[in-house]
């Protein structure tokens, strides 16, 4: 089969053949790939920089963000069959820690990793545990199904804490912050406000309807908080950009009480105002992946319900390549100035 594959510990990638996965042992289904989607942690993977020198171990084919079809089952499954569509959660876990036995299975301490940790999705096929399997809804268009994996990040990091009613300030219009922000403004948020220095970016989010699209280099959160009539601070805060500066601007513009969830990886130690945490009152709690499996749960129904969700999500997605012209797709993922890039590996 035909894969993006890295062969040894170094920069790129390569477009190889690679030996097809099959057949699925016990409990395990064979995935024809039809869509991938470009995440930061493939960039990581592919320049093989400090991250990925620390947690991979190659040769290996990365991807994890993907949508596809059943080809084959192993024995023992049950409820997938051959032809459903379907993606899958990337977290694969050990079911015997304390958290997994305890139901909260996206706290494993052993957790292995689709596309890091073994082979991945960036080929024609891909092996998954049949317990990961998500399936779509008919229907789904597959280059949604295909980001279902950040979308849920997305989602894991917006239900953390209620939005309806609330004022809500996300720092990063990348793909992931946009998501939070359609999320938001389709919960019912009073005031969803998001920061960047991008312009096609804040414009995106502009599209999708937050109400306040903010320039940081060119201007202030309470320039803004004022225009809005804000006089308290914004009740949850979505931190999502993994700036040091973000991190601390958000915590100096919530309300006594007000609530952080952290997604965004920082890549520096960042100096918090211990106090002000203190006396303010806030929380703040960091966010890793999704929720297994209420976060699929939620992405599937508020999809199914909300034209006005899928539209946002179809606006998020702003370029499409064929998986042949991954190094063009790719580059344009490093750009940081779009929204989601997708794979197309149908007909390749």
């Amino acid at each position: 089969m035909r894969a993006l594959f890295k062969p040894e510990p170094r920069a790129g990638l390569e477009w190889v053949e690679r030996p097809h996965p099959g057949p699925p042992g016990f409990g395990e289904v064979l995935v024809r790939v039809l869509r991938t989607g470009i995440c930061g942690t493939d960039l990581h993977i592919e320049a093989f920089d400090s991250w990925a020198q620390h947690h991979l171990h190659p040769p290996l084919i990365p991807g994890h963000e993907f949508y596809g079809e059943v080809i084959e089952v192993g024995n023992g499954v049950r409820e997938t069959t051959v032809g459903d569509r379907v993606s899958a959660e990337g977290h694969i876990v050990c079911g015997t820690c304390r958290n997994c036995r305890a139901g909260r299975r996206q706290m494993c301490i052993r957790v292995s990793s689709l596309g890091v940790d073994r082979d991945g999705a960036f080929a024609e096929y891909v092996l998954i545990p049949a317990e990961n399997i998500w399936h779509h809804i008919p229907g789904t268009d597959p280059d949604i199904g295909a980001i279902f994996d950040p979308f849920g990040n997305a989602m894991h990091t917006a239900q953390l804490y209620r939005l309806a009613g609330e004022d809500v300030l996300i720092t990063g219009a990348g793909p992931i912050g946009l998501m939070a922000a359609a999320i938001a403004r389709h919960v019912g948020a009073r005031y969803v406000v998001i920061t960047d220095v991008s312009a096609p970016r804040l414009e995106l989010a502009r599209r999708i309807g937050v109400d306040v699209a903010i320039d940081v280099s060119t201007t202030t959160i309470p320039e803004v908080m004022h225009e809005l009539g804000m006089e308290e601070g914004f009740d949850v805060g979505l931190e999502i950009s993994g700036a040091p500066s973000a991190l601390t601007g958000m915590i100096d513009h919530l309300r006594h009480g007000g609530q952080v969830a952290m997604l965004g990886l920082p890549t520096q130690p960042i100096d918090v105002d211990w106090p002000k945490v203190v006396t303010h009152m806030l929380t703040i709690r960091g966010v890793y992946g999704r929720e297994m499996y209420e976060s699929w749960n939620a992405m599937s129904a508020m999809l199914e319900s909300s034209p006005t969700l899928r539209s946002a999500l179809d606006t998020i997605i702003t370029d499409r390549y064929p998986a042949t012209e991954w190094q063009a797709a790719f580059h344009r993922a490093r750009e940081g100035t779009g929204g989601k890039v997708v794979l197309d590996w149908e007909g390749i």
